[in-house]
């Protein structure tokens, strides 16, 4: 799947988010290594540290159906420039796929690339201890 045919996926899946405190809409699609994509978006919550994030709702729908190695990740906001996954996306990710490759989009077509481990260097694994 290419990055126009990703993003464009992200952006549909913003219009469901739940937003209602900052009315600051995200949507993501995860590409798996199959070929399957995983959509998330942000849930905001009263409480706000509960509120989740659209990336870590997509790997969450992914791993919940049972897959566990990404290629891609498009991420959409309405913000310029392009919104960024934040530290705990970036982490949740590393999990699964340091080498992930990411693309932030937003309305004004602005895109960014980057590959996870660029975001996160020497990112924890519980494993690597």
């Amino acid at each position: 799947m290419n990055d126009k045919e990703l993003i464009s996926i992200a952006r549909e899946a913003q219009q469901n988010a739940y937003a209602v405190y900052s009315q600051f809409k995200v949507g993501a699609a995860l590409l798996a290594a199959d070929g399957q994509v995983y959509t998330g978006v942000n849930v905001e919550n009263s409480s706000y540290g509960l509120t989740i994030c659209a990336e870590r709702n997509a790997v969450c729908n992914a791993v919940a159906c049972g897959n566990r190695n990404f290629d891609k990740l498009a991420i959409y906001s309405s913000c310029s420039p392009p919104a960024m996954p934040c530290g705990a996306c970036r982490q949740v990710l590393f999990e699964f796929a340091p080498s992930l490759q990411i693309i932030c989009a937003n309305d004004s077509n602005e895109i960014k690339r980057f590959m996870l481990n660029q975001l996160l260097p020497d990112g924890f694994k519980l494993k690597d201890l």
